[in-house]
């Protein structure tokens, strides 16, 4: 398969599988990100046959994806009614389809490593494959969110977003191959891109904001929101809880009167156009705080079969519906079930029957300011965020509930694609969950305040608007789509090239 034999390649692929596994939460170790994929560049480069690549790269991607989301097994075990064994089924397909993106990867790599200009090629073709993602039905941790914490990389993202990031650092895991490798030292000078990094804008110095939010977390576990469990009484016990949240409890930490109150998604299974009472008491506890109110509600599509939206409602401070912004990214077996697992496999949500994604972005005008609520795993699409900011809104809000993911690393990965979102349109983010992570995100990604996981509790926090257009912001994933056309090209002429 090699020069260095069969088993050494499949060992470099694993190992460069298992690198990628440890940048990310709950390992963490972002240092180790500019060598993740170098291991399996040196197998590439040394394998010529493109099964083999192939098989590697797959070897690679597998590691990697099973790896990091090893919850997946969890979600779908406890949550979604599936048997163990139908759990480790769905996951196992779940690794073995995403890591052919990978895989893809290794089969082009060679060519291009053998170029003059690898350096560029590489990272773009890295960058072109990893974007496709977000088309096909599940995109979680992109390479670039491990330089979330570097203060010169992330000075990228509001120009190239998420995507100049895993760019900068798929070049230095090219160059460091190269080195390996012993190639010329002349096409380490392709290295020399990345000083532009020092030329680009710092981002924000931390500084502490003149709003206030409460954020709630009322730790609700998953199992009370089952159909039958969550009775009449229960939801009036909770209504009341949050409202003293929401009043008292709040003002025991901030009396200020706070510029938004906001609750996390499925604190209740409600339903505000449905029922009257819980229209009415919303109505009313948004007049008693004297502040816009942001809160989940499911929402109902009319027709000759009713279906569900995941909605975010917004109330103003005399208790008046302002906006209603229906969820347009949906989460596979989480909200939906592809066919044909939905002749087996029970969603984790409680609401009977298939969620219908929202058409369009909504921005909700408040006291002469302008606010984006996106739901939960809509964070991990940076386009879709973007569309936000694009419109005007000056602050964003994330409600999420990542109860579903118990105690693993996938809430404090959740937190981390979170945190790009904010450097890439220099928004301030407030981010309400469940049963946590709850947390104040500052435009240049730092944690200001939260809250500890499975506590309830309020965050009173600062925050500040900002109307800053960034170029990511104002052009959205422009990066991307030249690295489609410079990985594209340079294929072609790595091909030409060879021939």
């Amino acid at each position: 398969m090699s020069r260095g034999g069969p088993l050494l390649a499949c060992l470099l692929a694993a190992a460069s599988g298992l690198l990628q596994v440890l940048i990310f939460p709950s390992f963490d170790y972002p240092f180790l990100a500019p060598a993740a994929l170098t291991p399996l560049l040196i197998a590439v480069a040394a394998t010529q046959s493109p099964r083999s690549r192939f098989l590697l790269g797959w070897l690679s991607g597998m590691i990697f994806c099973a790896g990091t989301c090893y919850w997946i097994h969890d979600v779908m075990h406890r949550y979604a009614g599936l048997s163990a064994p139908a759990a480790v089924a769905i996951f196992c397909g779940f690794f073995i389809f995403k890591g052919l993106h990978l895989a893809l990867f290794a089969v082009l790599a060679r060519s291009l490593l053998l170029t003059p200009w690898a350096i560029p090629a590489v990272a773009a073709l890295w960058v072109a494959i990893e974007g496709s993602h977000q088309y096909l039905g599940f995109t979680w941790l992109q390479l670039g969110n491990a330089g979330a914490g570097i203060a010169l990389l992330t000075r990228i993202a509001p120009v190239a977003g998420i995507y100049g990031l895993s760019f900068a650092l798929a070049m230095m895991n090219v160059a460091l191959a190269m080195v390996v490798l012993r190639r010329p030292r002349r096409q380490l000078a392709w290295l020399g891109l990345l000083l532009a990094l020092c030329l680009l804008p710092a981002l924000p110095d931390q500084v502490e904001g003149r709003q206030t939010a409460r954020l709630l977390q009322p730790n609700i576990h998953p199992d009370e929101l089952k159909s039958g469990n969550w009775t009449p009484e229960r939801q009036a016990r909770h209504l009341r809880r949050m409202a003293f949240l929401s009043t008292e409890g709040a003002a025991a930490l901030d009396p200020a009167r706070p510029d938004l109150v906001i609750w996390p998604e499925y604190p209740v299974p409600a339903y505000y156009s449905r029922d009257p009472s819980f229209r009415n008491y919303m109505k009313n506890l948004s007049a008693r705080l004297a502040a816009p109110l942001i809160f989940n509600s499911t929402q109902v599509l009319p027709g000759a079969q009713p279906r569900p939206l995941n909605s975010a409602m917004t109330l103003d401070a005399r208790g008046t519906l302002v906006s209603q912004y229906d969820k347009i990214f949906l989460v596979p077996f989480g909200e939906f079930v592809p066919w044909p697992f939905s002749l087996f496999i029970d969603k984790v949500t409680m609401v009977a029957g298939d969620f219908v994604p929202g058409e369009r972005v909504v921005v909700t005008p408040l006291d002469g300011r302008l606010v984006g609520t996106f739901i939960c795993y809509e964070s991990v699409f940076a386009g879709g965020v973007r569309e936000f900011a694009s419109q005007g809104a000056e602050v964003l809000v994330n409600i999420s509930n990542d109860s579903w993911y118990g105690a693993t690393a996938a809430r404090y990965q959740h937190l981390l694609i979170v945190r790009m979102r904010a450097i890439e349109n220099a928004r301030w983010i407030l981010r309400a969950t469940n049963d946590g992570i709850t947390s104040v995100i500052d435009p240049a990604g730092r944690i200001t305040a939260r809250l500890p996981s499975f506590e309830q509790g309020v965050l009173a926090a600062k925050f500040d608007y900002s109307s800053r257009i960034t170029w990511f912001t104002r052009f959205g994933e422009w990066f991307w789509w030249l690295m489609i056309f410079a990985g594209t090209l340079l294929l072609w002429l790595s091909r030409s090239r060879k021939q």
